[in-house]
């Protein structure tokens, strides 16, 4: 099931944004949804990252963390 999300964007922001769907010949729809899952993706293993930091007092590098939830 999908909701729907309805944004305000720049025409700048629009303009790129239809631009790179033309260029790679995906919808908007599916470009957003995208950088939605990556925006949370990042926030998430940086957040567990800094977890890690705290807990174990020790500085990871991102490729540590990926082995570490690999």
């Amino acid at each position: 099931m999908q909701d729907t999300l309805t944004i305000t964007i720049t025409p700048e922001l629009k303009a790129a944004l239809l631009e790179i769907t033309q260029t790679e010949g995906i919808s908007a729809d599916s470009l957003v949804g995208k950088a939605i899952e990556d925006y949370i993706f990042t926030h998430k293993f940086r957040a567990f990252r800094s977890y890690l930091m705290q807990k174990n007092e020790t500085v990871y590098t991102d490729e540590e963390i990926f082995e570490i939830i690999s």
